[in-house]
């Protein structure tokens, strides 16, 4: 009987808070028969909330910062990992800061982003978390939503993979825009780390389509 050998798709995924988005990852895939995996997380915080999720699964966590400081290691460093790894995908899932040029070089078009908020309305430096929802409530936005994004060297400026919209007619609110994006976001992000897995992810006439 010959065995066949299925190469896993390797997941390297960065946060900054509680790891909401981390954990709707995790979920999906197990889940399905995916050969997906998150094979590490990174923070830009030692004690980031999100790490606790992975504590049982065997997930090596790593903290980064733009120098060798006391319990950080560089980007540098943190590149020749992903290297080592094989990584294939880079999922930004709430992770605050800007990706060093090294790294995006290095894996272009393999790190996706998540903003919370229709791009490319409320995007750009500094709008991240809450800014963003306040933004979208003082303009009296009528309708907001998630947006998946190729990461390049400007603020939320990659193209576009995916969006999904939620109506916020009736909120009252910066905090409840917040909430109605995050169960989208939940949904948006599991979906499309599966379709780049599954290599269903293409660019054709310059845009960017999702398979069936």
């Amino acid at each position: 009987m010959v065995k066949i050998l299925v190469k896993m798709y390797k997941i390297a995924v960065f946060v900054s808070g509680r790891g909401s988005n981390l954990k709707a990852i995790l979920d999906r895939l197990s889940q399905f028969e995916s050969t997906a995996e998150v094979v590490c997380v990174i923070s830009d915080k030692i004690e980031c909330s999100a790490f606790k999720i992975v504590e049982s699964k065997n997930i090596p966590t790593y903290t980064v910062s733009q120098n060798d400081e006391k319990g950080f290691i560089s980007y540098a460093k943190i590149l020749l990992l992903l290297e080592d790894l094989d990584i294939d995908l880079i999922v930004l899932a709430g992770y605050l800061k800007k990706i060093p040029n090294i790294l995006i070089e290095k894996f272009e078009k393999k790190i996706i982003n998540i903003h919370p908020a229709l791009l490319p309305a409320f995007g750009g430096k500094g709008m991240y978390g809450l800014n963003v929802h306040k933004a979208v409530f003082d303009k009296s936005v009528q309708v907001s939503g998630a947006t998946i994004h190729f990461v390049d060297k400007v603020y939320d400026n990659g193209k576009i993979i995916a969006q999904k919209s939620i109506d916020i007619s009736d909120v009252d609110s910066p905090e409840q825009i917040a909430e109605r994006v995050l169960e989208i976001e939940h949904q948006l992000l599991p979906e499309v780390v599966l379709k780049f897995s599954e290599n269903k992810v293409v660019e054709k006439n310059n845009r960017i389509y999702l398979l069936n």
